[in-house]
């Protein structure tokens, strides 16, 4: 339990935002927390082990921030875990150091958080940057803990009530490789709430070559087996969807499979091969 210095304090919004070798873009967060047009905030930045170089800028920009801590590198999530335990927030937005929110989602967020007492989390589109200058929208859908069973629906920087966070046992500190958002916001829903969506493009996210998203879909297997066999329970209460769900994705993956065997590149690489192959037969 929270001691009484500690008790969350009503209406304030406690932005924690993890960095690690980010001199590049984490002033651009911290100035996008300050510059949010909702007035009751603090900002706790959590230094997760950083060079050199990026611990000159966060000393450059502490007088911006109300909390600068600092720790060895444990990952991303033991370090929004540690931010988190400083808060006095009643609310938490986690932010990633090298995006930035639009100035309004603190206000929009905690509107909806006031209308509607089912919401447990609040997120919102979301524009991509790409290094090439490219940009693409991303709406996610939101939902119940059904829309979560197999896909994150919102983005991991959202936000949520602090005593959620605690009463769920904030997020899991074993999962240095990514889906640690998804399976946190799966034990923050799964004894029901609802998370919503703003729909307005209000959050800037950097697709970036060494991002926690692309280190995720090199392990996805493996983290998914993790996520399923911790949540065993939840997936076996609803079977019949797990088992639809696993059943059309192997559907797609033979459907694909055809795909590539009817192409003509596919089809000109049989011809070239058969008589290496006869060849081969003859020598083997």
């Amino acid at each position: 339990m929270m001691s009484k210095e500690m008790q969350n304090r009503p209406d304030l919004i406690s932005i924690v935002i993890p960095c690690y070798n980010d001199t590049q873009f984490i002033e651009q967060a911290v100035d996008s927390a300050l510059n949010q047009t909702y007035f009751d905030k603090e900002i706790i930045v959590v230094d997760d082990g950083s060079d050199f170089e990026t611990k000159k800028v966060l000393k450059n920009i502490e007088h911006k921030i109300t909390k600068l801590i600092t720790q060895e590198n444990k990952g991303q999530s033991t370090a929004r875990n540690v931010g988190i335990r400083y808060a006095k927030g009643e609310f938490v937005l986690v932010l990633d150091s090298d995006d930035f929110f639009e100035p309004t989602f603190c206000e929009k967020a905690i509107n909806i958080f006031t209308s509607c007492k089912e919401t447990k989390i609040v997120s919102c589109y979301a524009n991509l940057l790409f290094n090439n200058g490219k940009k693409l929208h991303y709406k996610p859908k939101g939902g119940t803990i059904h829309d979560f069973l197999f896909f994150n629906q919102i983005l991991g920087t959202s936000m949520f009530k602090r005593q959620d966070w605690e009463y769920c046992g904030g997020y899991d500190e074993s999962m240095r490789n990514g889906f640690e958002d998804w399976e946190f916001f799966i034990r923050l829903l799964k004894n029901g709430g609802i998370a919503e969506v703003i729909k307005e493009h209000l959050y800037n996210y950097r697709k970036r070559l060494n991002s926690t998203t692309l280190k995720a879909n090199e392990n996805k297997y493996e983290l998914l087996k993790y996520m399923f066999l911790k949540h065993k329970e939840l997936y076996i209460n609803n079977f019949e969807l797990t088992i639809s769900h696993l059943l059309n994705g192997i559907e797609r993956e033979e459907i694909e499979k055809r795909k590539n065997t009817e192409r003509l590149e596919f089809k000109i690489g049989q011809t070239i091969l058969k008589p290496i192959r006869w060849v081969k037969s003859l020598l083997g």
